[in-house]
């Protein structure tokens, strides 16, 4: 045993394989994967609304979201989009703000107003795509 490695892990840490904050590398893996989703969205998205909006009138825009290929890759960059800041800020507000109504109040917000954005921004191009 006295060549045992050392570890600051608790041996229940080490069975269930959590962290100190029992989250595991859940919350890491999430934000890793939307960035790597946003990469590959956020570039495509400027390229081919560039592309097709010359002018960039408000016709073209229309145009350019009742293409259901443009309408999808919309609707999953917002979704992708406001779903990493909301992890981003969760770990902002988590690490940084020490009071904790102010935190509980915090969190709270940064759970529904993505939810609420994201919603209204997905209904827009939905509205667009399939007009009213």
């Amino acid at each position: 045993m006295a060549n045992a490695p050392r570890s600051m892990r608790t041996p229940l840490g080490r069975v269930r394989h959590h962290g100190a904050a029992r989250e595991g590398t859940g919350h890491f893996t999430a934000q890793r994967v939307t960035s790597i989703a946003l990469l590959v969205l956020a570039p495509w998205f400027a390229i081919s609304a560039a592309l097709s909006m010359r002018d960039a009138t408000y016709v073209q825009a229309i145009d350019f979201l009742s293409k259901p290929v443009n309408a999808v890759g919309t609707i999953l960059l917002v979704f992708v989009g406001f779903y990493h800041m909301s992890l981003g800020m969760q770990e902002v507000i988590v690490d940084y703000i020490l009071k904790p109504s102010t935190k509980a109040v915090l969190l709270l917000l940064n759970a529904f107003a993505p939810i609420v954005l994201g919603l209204g921004a997905i209904f827009a191009v939905l509205m667009v795509n399939f007009g009213s």
